[in-house]
């Protein structure tokens, strides 16, 4: 058990110190936060603009000139935002909004007997407060959504285990909603799985994850290999603990949370009753007639498949893919090799790259962060709206450039064909090079940002050569799929029919690759910019491959006029990006139907205030659901649609460009508003750093499209 803690009354204020935390960034892109104890470091490593900032401490910069033109406010934009650009180039920031990871992160360490800072664990208990639901104190899937049993339960626990006493009040509101909504019991199975690692409940509860499914022949339809790589990285451990029946040493504490969580005796419930036993308000996916039919019939005994754990870590640096398999891979590393071994201390260290501070406390993060899709729309912002070429951009742009250098990905990783990986080399991640995984979208604007730079600034070196770029171009060429759309780390390998048996009843769409409409324009957009530069290089290929993805973009527009995003919300995010790709082919809204139909239909959503806000629910209904508030982010996007399109009307961009600019702080930023992403249809997540991006982008093409059309304010 973790020493107790004494909790402050109210999460409004930090738990802790906040000017001696530092935020520690490297030239590869990894940050993590240290806490400095000592008068010395304190005086060894002063605090930046970047730390002040995420943890909300006053930067005391001096109001800037007030913005007279749209380029003048997208000017004092990325003056604040080359303030917060790190050492090493890129853009840190905040990767969070789950509310799964977080308790993952504390149930996976205690477990393991892995210990946190005193600090570390007051701003994660803070983060928890403060995210706790105004109305009934429980807990969501994401920080905007309603609470859930998984989500109350799980963060229940997360509290406990960090120190929080049962007789505290946030926790016993927190426990009546539990019991309200049917007790733990009730959660959905991801929920039920890392409770019975802690021994909080029992294995016989859960529905099968037989390991024995690796062992079948690969041409098999169902065989895991076929499902989305986020689903195998997840699985693969989660079948390995279910196999041994992996849990905790009673304590004292796990005792008393046995008793906590469920609105009856511990001993009373009968386990295999609650596996189908899911509460309505965690449920987004009912399992299929035949999951339980196969969940029904699968046998019990286990198979070890500790192999491809191991080369998940190390093809990763012991990032893995995402937060959940990490912890789940940590787990079942210690269950085998034990504390002493270096996959149990590299794990140890890489908790705290997912680890981020900011003002409401310390969360667990999607990713180790989002680095490179960050830099990628800033650095591509900055050439498109000429900020670039500003004297006192360029040591900032080059020191971008050279971050985009470090973290292509230049070889493939090892066991990349035994463990079913695509190829890497000449990729860019989501991320960092270190976690190392090929992403479509990421890959396309990666190659774009570099193009720009290197080609439309003449101050710029050339980093990255042209036989790196042809490697970015032949990895993206093999990711096609059949009817020509992209997927997003690799191409789709099973049927639709698969989802029949999606074991997660909080998240749609997971237990297969999907074409998307974002990473199929970024494709397009980047080879599209690419032939410009090199017009020899595999040129048929490449005309081949843009006239099939405009064709699937064709083929998957709604019939209002918008695609449907799926990592964005969400029309006007996937709709900025269509227009964008079919404007680089020179379609446009004089010269195709599709065009104008996009136009329109963002045109008839906007409001008198001349904005765009689109509720996250949009994702989940796939029909446009308005958010109670105009997102400044979502009339950027809306615009620069509008803007790529050509449209011949300026008046609903110059509305958009008056709406943004009137929200622009004196010192050149924006307030955060709403959470900006999404996944699997039903969890939002957080790219803060878009509120910098996207209107510095729109504003400065804004000036130019005005302009043209004689209309700047």
């Amino acid at each position: 058990m973790w020493t107790p803690l004494d909790i402050p009354a109210s999460p409004k204020q930090p738990f802790t110190d906040y000017s001696r935390w530092r935020l520690r960034d490297t030239d590869d892109g990894r940050h993590v936060w240290d806490f400095l104890k000592t008068e010395n470091d304190l005086k060894a490593q002063p605090s930046s603009n970047v730390d002040k900032y995420w943890l909300g401490l006053p930067l005391s910069l001096p109001a800037l000139p007030k913005a007279k033109s749209p380029l003048d406010a997208a000017r004092n934009g990325y003056s604040f935002l080359k303030k917060l650009q790190t050492n090493g180039g890129h853009w840190a920031g905040e990767y969070g909004g789950p509310m799964f990871l977080l308790p993952g992160l504390v149930i996976g360490s205690y477990v393991t007997g892995m210990s946190f800072l005193e600090e570390e664990r007051l701003e994660m208990i803070r983060y928890l407060f403060n995210h706790a639901h105004p109305d009934d104190g429980g807990w969501g899937l994401h920080i905007e959504g309603h609470s859930t049993v998984m989500g109350t339960a799980l963060n229940y626990v997360a509290l406990r285990l960090l120190g929080v006493p049962a007789e505290h009040s946030v926790v016993v509101q927190a426990r009546a909603t539990l019991h309200k909504l049917g007790g733990a019991a009730a959660s959905a199975s991801w929920g039920k799985f890392w409770l019975s690692v802690l021994n909080v409940y029992d294995w016989e509860g859960n529905n099968p994850i037989p390991p024995e499914l690796w062992l079948l022949p690969d041409w098999l339809p169902f065989h895991p290999s076929r499902w989305w790589i986020h689903t195998r990285t997840v699985y693969v451990p989660m079948s390995y603990l279910y196999g041994v029946r992996f849990k905790a040493a009673e304590d004292p504490l796990i005792l008393a949370l046995r008793e906590e969580l469920y609105t009856q005796p511990y001993d009373t419930i009968n386990w295999p009753a609650q596996r189908n036993n899911v509460s309505t308000a965690d449920l987004h996916s009912r399992h299929s007639k035949l999951f339980d039919l196969i969940a029904a019939i699968l046998s019990m005994y286990e198979q070890c498949t500790i192999p491809p754990l191991r080369h998940a870590d190390e093809n990763t640096c012991y990032q893995t893919l995402g937060p959940v398999s990490k912890m789940m891979n940590l787990v079942a590393r210690f269950h085998v090799e034990g504390t002493e071994s270096n996959a149990y201390k590299q794990h140890d260290d890489k908790r705290r790259d997912f680890m981020w501070l900011a003002t409401e406390g310390m969360m667990m993060c999607g990713t180790n962060g989002s680095q490179l899709w960050d830099i990628g729309f800033i650095t591509q912002a900055l050439v498109e709206t000429g900020l670039a070429k500003d004297e006192d951009n360029k040591e900032s742009v080059i020191n971008a450039l050279r971050w985009l250098d470090r973290c292509q990905i230049r070889e493939n990783p090892k066991y990349f064909e035994v463990s079913n990986r695509h190829r890497t080399k000449g990729a860019w991640p989501f991320s960092t090079k270190e976690q190392g995984y090929t992403v479509s979208d990421c890959t396309g604007e990666g190659l774009k940002s570099v193009l720009y730079l290197q080609t439309q600034l003449d101050f710029m070196p050339t980093l990255v050569s042209d036989d790196r770029l042809f490697d970015a171009v032949d990895t993206l060429l093999t990711m096609q799929n059949r009817d020509g759309g992209f997927a997003s780390y690799e191409l789709v390998r099973g049927s639709r029919w698969l989802e029949f048996l999606n074991p997660a009843e909080v998240f749609r769409d997971i237990m297969i690759e999907y074409e998307y409409p974002e990473c199929t324009t970024s494709v397009i957009t980047s080879l599209a910019i690419f032939k410009k530069h090199y017009p020899d290089y595999r040129a048929n290929e490449i005309t081949k491959t843009t006239e099939r993805a405009i064709a699937f973009l064709y083929a998957i527009q709604q019939p209002e006029g918008g695609w449907v995003g799926s990592w964005g919300i969400c029309f006007t995010y996937a709709t900025m990006f269509a227009l964008e790709s079919l404007a680089l082919v020179g379609q446009t809204y004089k010269t195709s139907e599709s065009a104008r139909r996009a136009c329109d239909f963002l045109v008839s959503k906007q409001r008198a205030d001349g904005g765009w806000g689109e509720s996250y629910k949009t994702c989940e209904a796939c029909v446009w659901i308005e958010h109670e508030n105009t997102q400044v982010v979502q009339t950027s996007w809306a615009a620069m649609a509008l803007m790529y399109a050509k449209y011949p009307n300026p008046e609903p961009v110059a509305k958009a460009v008056a709406l943004v600019m009137s929200r622009q702080l004196p010192d050149g930023s924006w307030a955060q508003e709403a959470i900006e992403g999404i996944f699997n249809k039903t969890c939002a997540i957080s790219y803060p750093n878009f509120k910098f991006a996207f209107t510095i982008w729109m504003l400065g093409k804004a000036q130019m499209y005005l302009k043209e059309h004689g209309a700047l304010p």
